[in-house]
């Protein structure tokens, strides 16, 4: 158990991932103690690739927490109860090269054995080890529609991360 949270079995975690990604949303973290960043975001999935239980998060090139997790091995997915619906918002729209994030969010971050940052306030959080990487390559969209999806050309880069540590303060 780290802090408030225990040990959460993938497989019995009765959880909509839909639910949490797209509707209540995610705060994607990369970084160590020393310095790390944070990002909400709404698009990514889980799921099973290689044999093993990964994730997925899409992160525009443009921000901060992509040069975090351009540079470390791990990142967290935390998610949070509604409560936490403005922190979200706020952390998805400014950007941490303008605001110090940690002084506005009030959230406690915790670290991992593995170095990786996360959040003592979230329900769940799932810890991954970078596994793979591309760029969305809008040449292959088949459905040209989604190219309205980016009107500034700033396609995401993903990471699928395998699944290293899933925890919850779930009894």
């Amino acid at each position: 158990m780290i802090e408030n949270l225990k040990k959460t079995d993938l497989y019995t975690l009765n959880e909509s991932i839909f639910k949490l990604i797209g509707k209540d949303w995610m705060l994607v973290c990369a970084g160590n103690t020393e310095k790390y960043n944070m990002m909400t975001a709404s698009w990514g999935t889980c799921g099973i690739l290689w044999n093993k239980p990964i994730a997925i998060a899409f992160i525009r090139p443009q921000r901060y927490t992509y040069e975090f997790i351009e540079k470390h091995d791990y990142f967290t997915l935390n998610f949070f109860d509604s409560s936490f619906r403005k922190t979200l918002n706020l952390l998805g729209t400014e950007s941490g090269r303008d605001i110090n994030k940690m002084e506005v969010s009030g959230l406690d971050p915790i670290t991992t054995p593995s170095g990786s940052v996360y959040f003592k306030q979230a329900r769940i959080i799932l810890e991954c080890r970078k596994l793979y990487f591309d760029n969305i390559k809008p040449e292959l969209f088949l459905d040209k529609d989604i190219h309205k999806m980016y009107p500034n050309k700033d396609y995401h880069r993903f990471y699928i991360g395998e699944i290293m540590n899933a925890m919850s303060n779930f009894d």
